[in-house]
């Protein structure tokens, strides 16, 4: 049985008046959970903080933090997602001023990735769907998903690990649920979020770890011709880690130092 919490309490459903099931009115985390602790959870936090603030939420994050902590206990090992909605509303898309944030704790069991996606690289699908701009929603994990879901929609073989996806104006952006990184001579590129996409939180400490070890590190607009051109490429998020890309299409890249050397950082940090 799946642990979940809502509102603190053990309970697995809802109000049918919750703005987050009408409108995608709020935000979720995916926390890697290992020995009860969450893990890179500040780095979660801050994101939610933010999202928070943009979205005008009124989250009360000392309890969200003190919740997370002691379903994490429970939970033990597995990923933790949590999920913040503005709470119940009547119809019509003005949230009500009295609105009460709901918060949603789930418990899953940790994903069965091949080791080989980490070991020897993946192959990336060339995904169809664009992701729209919008500068206010860059960056956040909020609950509207629906082009990542069209767009895992479109392969379903064992071939392909993960999705690349490009806005409307052709910049690739990121994977279906990864951020995107580049190797060309010596630099650490990935692509610039402020428009559209979402700030991983692995991202945010791979560019940190960068700093840490004197890794020239940028973020800023990339191009197809950008990645054909790269020396490595990898993906990455807060559950797996980081996984070498290896083909997209007709291209193909080596397993390369400086991807190795960052696995090796995040092995350290993930526990995995």
């Amino acid at each position: 049985m799946t642990l979940c919490w809502i509102d603190g309490a053990p309970g697995d459903s809802l109000s049918v008046k919750d703005r987050g099931l009408a409108y995608g009115d709020g935000l979720f985390e995916t926390i890697l959970v290992k020995a009860g602790q969450p893990l890179l959870f500040e780095r979660h936090l801050q994101r939610l903080a933010l999202g928070g603030r943009r979205l005008a939420l009124g989250l009360d994050l000392a309890l969200i933090e003190s919740e997370c902590q002691g379903f994490a206990a429970q939970l033990v090992e597995g990923v933790m997602k949590l999920i913040v909605t503005r709470g119940d509303g009547v119809r019509g898309y003005a949230p009500a001023t009295d609105a009460r944030p709901r918060r949603i704790l789930q418990g899953s069991p940790l994903p069965a990735y091949p080791a080989a996606h980490a070991e020897q690289g993946i192959k990336l699908f060339p995904c169809r769907t664009r992701l729209a701009e919008q500068p206010l929603l860059a960056g956040l994990k909020h609950l509207n998903r629906l082009e990542q879901v069209i767009a895992r929609s479109e392969w379903s073989d064992t071939e392909h690990a993960e999705g690349l996806m490009r806005d409307t104006t052709g910049r690739i952006i990121e994977g279906v649920y990864s951020n995107l990184f580049l190797v060309k001579g010596g630099v650490l590129l990935t692509p610039d979020l402020s428009r559209c996409g979402v700030a991983g939180v692995m991202r945010g400490e791979l560019l940190a770890q960068a700093e840490q070890i004197n890794l020239p590190a940028r973020a800023l607009d990339l191009q197809l011709s950008d990645l054909q051109k790269a020396d490595e490429v990898f993906v990455c998020n807060s559950v797996y880690g980081i996984w070498p890309v290896r083909r997209f299409e007709q291209h193909n890249w080596p397993l390369g130092p400086v991807t190795r050397k960052l696995q090796n950082l995040v092995r350290g940090l993930l526990d995995i």
